[in-house]
């Protein structure tokens, strides 16, 4: 845990907000997406299902092929548990939520469902074809079953596979995602292994979103492999999220960028979400 304390502080130090940036692609990105103030009707159905998962204290056995987890000592898990610690915050739900409006991807893979809390912001939009892995089939279960209670009109596909192995039959029969959410096995191999497998789907308009880039060191190596990629153009470090892009057209830069125009304001958040991750 201290490796993320000195990492985050490391990150306020060299970060800037939209003002710093001359790239016009990332400039616009930022302002008009990262900073983008609007109360959107689809934050109240984000907020309502998470707020049932919160309310949900079933336990079910959680398969982990994961890195672990830093909160939880036992596969048996209850359900408002893992929405509280594991899921993903409000906050980057909604950024997420406006990552799809703003780009339209057409075509979303995300690795690793868990309880559906990012599947749930990847979806409220009607036109994203949505691909979930999860390796845990009670988690994708309450995910699915959770899911069908909103109203979405995407397509989404729910697979219970070890991510791996699904990705290798990628490879089989070529084709282009348009973005895709990393947030599952948070390890420096894993990590890597995803990044080669899923280089056939890219194309110059494709956008990865990385989770968790600064959770250990391992992710920091791999985070700094991904920047060195010579497919890869454009980086964008939130702390949070890694995101990466494959625009031919733009000159090699990497960024370090706050999610929110005030200094202020994202280190007390930062402090809180880190606070939490130890009780």
């Amino acid at each position: 845990m201290q490796h993320i304390f000195k990492s985050y502080l490391k990150f306020l130090w060299k970060s800037t907000n939209a003002h710093g940036v001359h790239s016009p692609f990332v400039f616009d990105l930022v302002w008009k997406c990262f900073y983008d103030k609007k109360n959107y009707e689809a934050y109240k159905i984000l907020d309502d299902y998470r707020n049932s998962l919160l309310q949900n204290k079933n336990t079910i056995e959680v398969t982990d092929f994961g890195a672990g987890s830093r909160v939880f000592k036992s596969n048996t898990r209850s359900i408002n548990q893992i929405a509280k610690n594991a899921g993903i915050s409000s906050k980057d739900a909604q950024l997420l939520f406006r990552l799809v409006n703003y780009f339209q991807p057409e075509k979303i893979l995300e690795i690793g469902t868990s309880l559906g809390l990012a599947t749930s912001a990847l979806a409220q939009n009607n036109f994203a074809e949505i691909t979930t892995l999860e390796g845990c089939l009670n988690t994708i279960t309450i995910a699915k079953n959770q899911l069908q209670l909103l109203p979405i009109k995407n397509k989404i596909n729910f697979v219970v596979t070890e991510f791996e192995s699904y990705l290798q039959t990628l490879n089989l029969k070529p084709q282009t995602l348009n973005l895709i959410y990393f947030d599952g096995n948070h390890s420096k191999q894993a990590t890597l292994n995803y990044f080669e497998l899923l280089l056939p789907t890219i194309s110059n308009e494709t956008v990865w979103i990385f989770d968790d880039i600064h959770w250990s060191v391992g992710m920091e190596e791999a985070w700094e492999i991904i920047k060195k990629h010579p497919k890869v153009t454009v980086t964008i470090d939130t702390f949070q999220w890694g995101f990466v892009f494959f625009r031919k057209e733009q000159v090699k830069e990497d960024f370090i960028i706050r999610t929110s125009k005030s200094l202020f304001f994202d280190t007390i958040l930062g402090i809180k979400n880190l606070w939490g991750l130890l009780h």
